[in-house]
């Protein structure tokens, strides 16, 4: 039986090993903590339409055709373990501005030009899907075909998948790849992937997300998944079964990820400008990760060299692209290139390939 090596147990290594596991490879997961990191500090959203930016077609593509694959991919991930990790059905990014309207509006026809169904709402319509949020709020832009999961249950389902398919984890740090005998190897480490092969273009990009839980005779959560632009920080709210998570800031801090008194100040204080009754929740966690960015914010998924694959980079769309990067990096084992997943060659940063 062939044997591979996935290096990195988040959420992209698990689903990978999974998958080539169904497909006949042996696979091994390397990772010291397996399921922390990003994947554990998340917020979820499935969102490439409503994030979608002129200019940036590739990235709509990607993350359109990843979040095709999710109804049929969550469906198998509950099938196998009885977990439902759907949290939203929609997303709702709201204008506390006319700045911020005039930028709905552009969002729109972008991603209507590409074929994408979304709706502009006014201030009437905002309020009639969601009528806690703040008064201030002028406008709407509600995407029907996104949504959201709770990344910590798509961790323990993809775990549990990995269980059911004999997936072998070993709970080390690989200091070098050509420590490995495996016939092929994964490199998913995330943000630490450049540590193993360094002209890989991706850094670490800290972000700090807060749990709220909801307490008796507050306002419930919003139903919808919220995001906005508060004093020009990017801002979501995504429910939970038990209150909602707020995310989340981003710095440029390397591997630092200490919860910061500024940052929970800005979350809180940007939150409550949108949804006022947050401040009755009870602030139940505080949490920070570093994502793996790259230069152009598409992931790095290809080949490295006749034996390397890479499945990183995936910035804050991490949980968006796991059905897409998965089952492109099992047809890459065989040989096989995904159409969408051309955009995503690691060679794309080098003229000479990078190894």
């Amino acid at each position: 039986m062939r044997t591979l090596a996935v290096v990195g147990g988040g959420v992209i290594g698990l689903s990978v090993a999974w998958r080539a596991a169904e497909s006949g490879w042996d696979v091994t997961i390397f990772d010291p903590d397996v399921g922390s990191g990003a994947s554990w500090v998340a917020g979820g959203m499935l969102a490439p339409l409503s994030e979608g930016w002129p200019g940036e077609d590739e990235a709509l593509a990607f993350g359109a055709a990843s979040l095709a694959r999710w109804p049929e991919f969550g469906r198998r991930l509950q099938e196998a373990t009885g977990l439902s990790v759907f949290v939203a059905e929609q997303i709702l990014t709201v204008a506390l501005d006319a700045a911020d309207a005039e930028d709905l509006r552009t969002i729109a026809a972008f991603v209507g030009a590409h074929g994408h169904e979304v709706r502009l709402l006014d201030r009437a319509g905002v309020r009639g899907i969601e009528p806690n949020l703040a008064r201030t709020v002028r406008a709407g832009l509600l995407a029907p075909t996104e949504s959201a999961v709770d990344n910590r249950l798509v961790v323990e389902a993809l775990r549990r998948c990995c269980a059911l398919s004999e997936v072998t984890i070993r709970p080390e740090t690989v200091a070098a790849l050509t420590d490995l005998d495996h016939d092929r190897i994964v490199l998913a480490a995330g943000a630490a992937s450049a540590r193993l092969w360094p002209e890989l273009p991706v850094r670490p990009v800290k972000g700090e997300i807060l749990r709220l839980h909801h307490r008796p005779g507050a306002p419930p959560p919003p139903r919808h998944v919220i995001r906005a632009r508060v004093h020009g920080h990017p801002l979501y709210l995504v429910p939970r079964g038990n209150g909602i998570v707020v995310g989340a800031t981003q710095y440029e801090a390397g591997f630092d990820t200490a919860v910061t008194v500024a940052g929970v100040r800005d979350l809180i204080a940007d939150a409550e400008a949108i949804l006022p009754a947050l401040g009755e929740y009870e602030l139940a966690e505080a949490s920070a990760g570093s994502r793996p960015g790259t230069p152009d914010n598409l992931p790095l998924i290809g080949s490295l060299d006749e034996r390397v694959v890479a499945a990183t980079g995936h910035g804050r769309n991490g949980i968006l692209g796991i059905p897409l990067t998965a089952e492109a990096v099992v047809a890459l084992l065989d040989g096989e290139l995904l159409t969408e997943v051309k955009v995503a060659d690691p060679q794309r940063f080098s003229t000479g390939g990078m190894r």
